[in-house]
């Protein structure tokens, strides 16, 4: 379905990234990785399934590394047919106490990179009239939650980012939408869940299920492959006419 496409999934050395790569390979793309993670290890995953893949390290809080990577992955490709904004970090503290440089760096990482990588796929797209971007935002792009200021605003923003390129290549073969998850099975939340048990001397099944009860109502997580199912399905003909969505996959979350 993907032959003769290229996928560039920054943020995809593990957790939605790497799924979503996954997915993407497995239907035919080669793929482009980028991430601080384990770049062996995400490669041959990638490389199993029988494409191409390439690793660029650029550091996603860095308009001119940004703009080094996509030069790259065109020189090696051709053009990124498929862009996929997943790179992200978090920091939780009350607003007052959040640290100003946490705030910078989460807006440049969540949120701008985002601008620098569409603004610099989408020529070659539109040229093809043919392109996919779609967004890892979070359910935190459609509700809030309390110590999370940087990471909702820039979630938010990412959605709003995602209307504004959906509506400027509506009548063109380039789409752009959103996909919201809520709780993912990643490392980073396994520490979180591991923590969480650790602190209130609780086995990691109930800090589990504690985490999921607050917030999650289908008591369960969403996993790294079905989000990179809903993002094959993104770049499907049956797509072609989703513009502009923000796609929750979160048990429920934003329906309360």
């Amino acid at each position: 379905m993907l032959h003769n496409k290229t996928a560039l999934v920054t943020g995809s050395t593990s957790g939605i990234g790497l799924g979503i790569a996954k997915a993407l390979a497995a239907r035919g793309a080669n793929i482009v990785l980028n991430g601080f993670g384990d770049v062996d290890g995400a490669r041959a995953a990638i490389e199993a399934l029988g494409v191409q893949v390439m690793y660029h390290g650029a550091d996603m809080s860095k308009p001119a590394e940004i703009e080094a990577m996509m030069h790259a992955a065109a020189e090696r490709f051709g053009r990124v047919d498929i862009l996929v904004n997943n790179a992200g970090i978090q920091h939780v503290a009350a607003v007052e106490d959040f640290p100003p440089e946490r705030w910078d760096a989460i807006l440049a990482i969540n949120l701008s990179s985002a601008f620098h990588t569409t603004r610099l796929a989408l020529p070659a797209m539109k040229a093809a009239n043919w392109g996919r971007i779609i967004n890892i935002a979070s359910v935190h792009g459609l509700v809030a939650s309390a110590h999370k200021a940087a990471y909702v605003a820039a979630k938010h923003g990412l959605v709003g980012l995602t209307k504004v390129v959906a509506l400027e290549t509506a009548t063109t073969g380039v789409t752009c939408n959103a996909i919201c998850p809520g709780w993912v099975l990643t490392p980073l939340v396994q520490k979180q869940v591991d923590d969480r048990a650790a602190q209130q001397g609780i086995s990691v099944e109930q800090a589990t299920r504690q985490l999921l009860g607050e917030k999650q109502p289908s008591m369960q997580f969403t996993t790294p492959e079905q989000l990179g199912e809903l993002a094959v399905f993104l770049c499907s003909p049956a797509a072609d006419n989703v513009r502009g969505a923000a796609w929750n996959m979160d048990g429920g979350w934003a329906a309360q």
